[in-house]
């Protein structure tokens, strides 16, 4: 299933070039076209869902253990330090395309900082509350 207005379908379908670094049946790896740090790639399920919320369970599975080798093999090869996988859904959380993929982002010892955040101070109460929500 391809939406013709996805740019991730489009590259999927060969219609737009890639940098691919990975391919099967169901995923389709590709280096970022504005990456982070060197080797930043991206994680592209062939079918189009728009986000998490729709990705089916097994192919997250398959995402997050496909995740894994990958970052292995790009640690082993490129020597990174570290690793950061993130994945996000809906306008509000910085999604900018509507097509689930996964960042694969290889860190530096001294590179820029990807995540940078003030911590909330939330009371006990306000913690208590939020749990319950959740639980409830």
């Amino acid at each position: 299933m391809f939406k013709d207005d996805c740019i991730f379908c489009r590259i999927i379908k060969g219609e737009i070039p890639s940098y691919t670094i990975y391919e099967d049946d169901d995923f389709k790896v590709i280096l970022d076209a504005g990456p982070v740090s060197k080797g930043h790639a991206l994680i592209l399920p062939k079918d189009h869902y728009d986000d998490l919320y729709e990705l089916p369970e097994d192919k997250a599975s398959a995402a997050f253990v496909l995740a894994k080798k990958l970052m292995i093999r790009i640690t082993d090869k490129l020597g990174c330090d570290g690793f950061n996988i993130c994945q996000n859904n809906k306008e509000a959380a910085d999604q900018t395309v509507k097509h689930f993929h996964m960042h694969l982002v290889p860190r530096y010892e001294g590179g820029q900082k990807f995540f940078a955040y003030t911590p909330l101070q939330l009371s006990p109460e306000e913690q208590t509350e939020i749990k319950d929500r959740i639980t409830g």
